[in-house]
């Protein structure tokens, strides 16, 4: 990151104002030749009904999942190129249509003031609970894909980065990324329930995750020595969006590394 680097809130263990509360109830794009016949829309079924979601399918098999969750947006370009990435990095990668039951198939980017006010009444409608359930769903699908190790992988960004938060205390998975979950310190007396491995990566300047929002996320964080969190100097909301107004290229590569790192390391090995 040049002359700013990120700064380790605590150190990783190796062992293994949006929306409503919710309980336990429930980089550089990618060269498109090279995602050609990798990626493709699945359907997940539920007792409440039906919706897609958007799966890359690494070459070398057999390969650990990764569910990665949108944000305020829908699964949009940018959430499609992040699957496809992982993709490239050897993993399934699976993202859900968490707004199905608002307003099926949600694709924005955040270039205009119209999608911004769409994609916040959205997130205001949305339901935790609900979707903590959808993503579940969303998991067993992606562990049982034919070829799937069975290890399985959360990634979420903003409204997914909570969920990813959510999802992880309530249900688990064998290791959970989180960029810049909104009102993650609404719910952290959750933390105590994170009991796999947890990367968790935040913007010092985040307009939506103040200061004292962010010092209560790491003291909450910093005895569970599941977890691990950095913060980028300098960083806005969303700095590791791809085409993002506040993309900032130096925090997103080394973010993303960190991201890759972790996912290795605990998904791992990925087969070659």
């Amino acid at each position: 990151m040049g002359k700013r680097s990120a700064k380790t809130t605590f150190s990783d263990s190796r062992e293994p104002a949006f929306g409503r509360h919710a309980t336990c109830s429930a980089s550089p794009t990618p060269d498109r030749e090279k995602k050609k016949n990798m990626s493709n829309y699945i359907t997940v079924n539920t007792p409440d009904g039906q919706f897609r979601a958007y799966a890359a399918r690494p070459k070398a098999l057999p390969a650990p999942s990764i569910v990665v969750i949108q944000e305020l947006f829908g699964v949009n370009a940018d959430l499609r190129d992040t699957c496809d990435e992982l993709a490239l990095q050897g993993y399934f990668a699976v993202s859900p249509d968490l707004f199905w039951r608002l307003e099926p198939n949600v694709d924005m980017s955040d270039r205009t003031d119209a999608e911004w006010k769409k994609g916040f009444e959205l997130y205001s409608a949305f339901d935790y609970d609900l979707g903590v359930k959808d993503i579940v769903s969303t998991m067993e699908i992606a562990r049982s894909l034919p070829s799937a190790n069975g290890k399985l992988g959360l990634m979420g960004y903003c409204l997914g980065g909570l969920m990813t938060f959510i999802t992880t205390a309530c249900k688990g998975a064998d290791a959970s990324v989180v960029y810049y979950g909104g009102n993650t310190e609404k719910h952290l007396d959750q933390a105590p329930n994170i009991k796999n491995p947890l990367l968790m990566h935040l913007g010092e300047e985040d307009e939506y995750i103040g200061k004292d929002a962010r010092t209560a996320i790491i003291a909450a964080l910093k005895d569970n020595t599941f977890a691990q969190v950095f913060t980028y100097p300098g960083c806005r909301y969303a700095f590791a969006r791809h085409r993002g107004a506040h993309y900032d290229k130096d925090a997103a590569m080394l973010a993303n590394g960190r991201t890759a790192d972790f996912l290795k390391l605990h998904l791992g090995p990925l087969a070659t």
